[in-house]
């Protein structure tokens, strides 16, 4: 007995001893730490998280106190520890504010505000468009050689933020100015001055073509005249003389300010456009369209089965356009979008998405069938990582197809998304969109909680966006057609975003089991 004791002690002894000389090596895990919910008091739309960037982007209403920012809403993904408590105090956005979030690693978040005030400045008899220039706290406006200068009628103004800006002197509309000199006004809001000065510019010519962009079969026109006179645009193909007027519902006019488009054009052709007012024409801009293309594959008809269980919405050895979460759905099943012989024609295939829970014994998640322009990057865990877009610069107008939808009540919401919880037992929704983009790059997105990164239709990154939901159960396939409401007409696009959800909430891991899309024979349009 006493021997067992001896050797217990000996034994915890030599443990003790070499406990103390054990280093621990192991690396800390590397949890990347986000902002998952920011909200600002004044807040004109949801927030961009850039979760790859470590940046945040605010959008706040013109009325919002910039330089006295209070937050609503601050969360961090779990375990995070912020060195900061954005929803005590207020914050000056003017510049950026950096948050450091940590947990075994610290990471540098930056947050940016933006604010776009509206500000204009019109006069009676002006020529074309007030320049306003924020920075500078200059306004010109462009007037004809006749008008007196001594007495310029304002017909609007806005400054700074509505309802809470003053003038000094004071000035509003109906109100004459001396615009022989530089007119100089202080304009006040938050209990902040800025000195702005109006300038009178004389020109001799009172009509302008000013810009025009050309797209595929679509030409937009900008130009000027007198405000006050009617305008309007005139237009033809370069090597003809005979001039067309355009119709009058193509035309707007604000004052001096005129603007058209100008459709039913041939692609790759050149044409002249110029302004017309009153018998006075506006100088000439020569410009050629843009080519058209097709959707590669937008029948759906090319498949193969990759492994026996993933389905590609390509050839076995062609060059993919579009891809599916079928990857990460395989992981846990069986691939939820899969090629089908219920088409529109009668022949070829279509593209079936399913919403279905994708596990083994109950363990597993809501996969919701979705196929999209882009290729799934990797599985991360249970969640995916997918690079959304295919490089494309040109601008079409409306994104055609067909479609078949049947609903299934939601039954499923994740939890890490409790906003969503009250959707159960709700119809499910499918999703159609389509997006024109200015990426340097394919756009990442993640479904993973923790990282989450999605699309955003609302972000500055859209230059045209169009979308199709329907909850209900149909008989047979529709025709459908989403057009494309842009944003911006001069940008040219670099990437082109198509995707189509069994569920509109997919990305969060909800939706109705048995839900079923089918998409077939997708086309784009470029002529309105």
């Amino acid at each position: 007995m006493k021997d067992i004791i001896r050797f217990t002690i000996i034994t915890i002894l030599v443990a003790t001893g070499l406990a103390g000389c054990i280093h621990n090596d192991l690396p800390y895990p590397k949890i990347t730490q986000t902002i998952t919910e920011i909200e600002a008091v004044g807040q004109s739309r949801a927030a961009f998280i850039d979760v790859l960037g470590l940046k945040v982007t605010l959008y706040l209403e013109e009325t919002t106190d910039i330089e006295n920012v209070r937050f609503s809403k601050f969360e961090v993904s779990e375990g995070g520890v912020p060195d900061i408590d954005l929803t005590e105090g207020t914050y000056n956005l003017t510049k950026p504010l950096f948050v450091e979030i940590t947990r075994y690693q610290t990471y540098l978040w930056e947050i940016t505000a933006e604010q776009n005030i509206e500000r204009y400045f019109t006069v009676e008899g002006q020529i074309g468009e007030t320049v306003i220039d924020p920075a500078a706290c200059r306004v010109i406006v462009y007037l004809p050689e006749s008008i007196d200068l001594s007495d310029i009628k304002i017909e609007s103004i806005k400054l700074g933020p509505e309802d809470i800006t003053t003038y000094q002197p004071v000035i509003q509309a109906g109100s004459t100015i001396d615009l022989n000199h530089p007119y100089r006004v202080e304009v006040t809001a938050h209990g902040r001055t800025e000195y702005w000065t109006i300038y009178a510019e004389v020109v001799e010519q009172t009509v302008g073509t000013d810009n025009a962009e050309a797209w595929s079969e679509v030409v937009w026109v900008y130009g000027s005249c007198e405000a006050g006179k009617s305008g309007s645009f005139q237009y033809k193909a370069s090597d003809s003389e005979e001039w067309k007027d355009i119709d009058p519902s193509w035309l707007t006019q604000n004052g001096g300010t005129l603007s058209c488009y100008i459709p039913h054009l041939e692609p790759l052709t050149s044409y002249d456009v110029r302004t017309v007012s009153e018998g006075e024409y506006g100088n000439i801009i020569t410009l050629t369209t843009q080519g058209t293309m097709d959707l590669p594959d937008g029948s759906f008809d090319q498949w193969w089965l990759k492994d026996g269980k993933v389905w590609c919405p390509w050839n076995e050895g062609g060059t993919p356009y579009w891809d599916t979460g079928n990857t990460g759905a395989a992981t846990l099943g069986q691939s939820n979008v899969v090629p089908t012989d219920h088409t529109v024609t009668g022949s070829g295939k279509a593209a079936e998405l399913n919403t279905k829970f994708v596990g083994i014994l109950g363990i597993g998640k809501l996969g919701a069938g979705s196929i999209y322009t882009g290729s799934f990057s990797k599985v991360d865990g249970t969640n995916g990582i997918l690079d959304f877009g295919r490089q494309f610069n040109l601008r079409p107008t409306k994104l055609r197809g067909y479609y078949q939808y049947k609903t299934a009540k939601i039954d499923y919401a994740s939890k890490s998304n409790p906003d969503l919880q009250y959707l159960i037992g709700e119809p499910d929704t499918c999703h159609i969109y389509i997006a024109l983009t200015d990426w340097t790059a394919p756009y990442q997105i993640r479904t993973n909680p923790n990282t989450r990164q999605l699309f955003d239709k609302d972000a500055d990154y859209i230059i045209a966006y169009g979308e199709l939901l329907y909850s209900g159960t149909m008989e047979d396939y529709a025709p459908f057609e989403i057009e494309l409401q842009y944003r911006d007409y001069f940008t040219k696009p670099s990437y082109i975003q198509i995707t189509c959800a069994a569920s509109k909430y997919g990305d969060f891991f909800t939706g109705g089991n048995g839900a079923t899309l089918y998409v077939d024979e997708f086309s784009l349009d470029y002529d309105y």
